[in-house]
């Protein structure tokens, strides 16, 4: 008995009606194991004005433990299409050509809703392969053979907002080291340093000479900037570890401050209103700037991102 991916009751059926939506011919089967080819996806195909594709394992998927079957499915093509929260729901027939009678055995399940999470669905158990591949059956006749679907757009709509959140396995940190030469000079209100990549994120340090905020006047003020916002979708914010240091030019005792901070396209920069207060920063002895040299370090790991669903 053939089954659905979740083994719900199916309706199997036979008529001389070929599929109306999309069908595929397969020759030379035997070469797709040969070659290793264990899943054969199709071209797309348009039905109710979505894009789908049928997905075919004639020796069973194996990713979930099926053996001793010919396995096929039909996968919505581009669900990016369909924007966050939507998804679109639809019945959908699944044919064999039986090439001795001419008719086509027909698989049917019950509605089903595909949408980015769930872009999948189909029959784990389509036909036994030891029916399929018995050519007195009909189905697989000098190596070749014909599937086919029609789909049916039932319904779509919108859910609520929705997100993912996916960490990152093993993240890796990126550092950037930014000198500022004739610093006494700086009269600007604030100072970017140039672009540098972390996490497959564009990142600047932004310094503000003298202070910011709570900060003007008495402290230097330093941020971590997220330098390519329209990158940044709505929905999108990144979980980011970050550590800045001053260098001690004189004896390595530098300074450093480390947080973890959420970046999003509202929350583009993060860091210290006051960093280091500008008395101990311009004494000779502390080493932070010599020579009217000042070299900034940025170490910025990417541990997450969360994304609209």
């Amino acid at each position: 008995m053939a089954s659905f991916g979740d083994h719900d009751d199916i309706i199997k059926s036979v008529s001389d009606a070929p599929p109306t939506h999309y069908m595929v011919k397969i020759e030379s089967l035997s070469l797709l194991t040969k070659h290793a080819i264990e899943r054969y996806e199709t071209e797309i195909f348009e039905a109710g004005g979505y894009k789908w594709k049928l997905v075919l394992y004639p020796n069973g998927n194996k990713s979930k433990n099926i053996k001793d079957h010919v396995s096929v499915y039909l996968a919505l093509a581009d669900s990016s299409s369909l924007g966050p929260g939507w998804e679109v729901s639809a019945v959908f027939r699944l044919y064999l050509l039986d090439q001795n009678k001419d008719s086509y055995l027909i698989l049917q399940g019950k509605e089903r809703r595909f949408h980015t999470v769930k872009r999948e669905w189909g029959f784990d158990k389509f036909i036994p392969t030891a029916t399929f591949f018995n050519a007195s059956n009909g189905y697989l006749m000098e190596d070749t053979c014909m599937f086919g679907a029609d789909v049916f757009v039932s319904k779509e709509r919108r859910n609520g907002r929705g997100e993912c959140l996916s960490m990152i396995k093993d993240a890796t940190s990126s550092k950037h080291v930014w000198k500022i030469e004739n610093f006494s000079k700086l009269d600007n209100e604030s100072y970017d340093s140039n672009a540098f990549f972390a996490g497959d994120r564009k990142w600047k340090i932004r310094l503000y000479p003298s202070g910011t905020k709570q900060g003007t006047g008495t402290h230097l003020s330093i941020y971590l900037i997220l330098a390519d916002p329209e990158t940044v979708s709505d929905g999108t914010k990144i979980f980011t570890e970050f550590t800045v240091r001053i260098y001690d030019q004189l004896q390595g005792r530098h300074i450093a401050g480390k947080v973890t901070k959420w970046f999003s396209g509202s929350s583009l920069e993060n860091g210290w209103v006051k960093y280091v207060s500008m008395v101990y920063f311009t004494q000779p002895s502390s080493g932070l700037l010599l020579k009217d040299v000042c070299l900034v370090e940025a170490d910025v790991c990417v541990h997450g991102i969360t994304s609209a669903l």
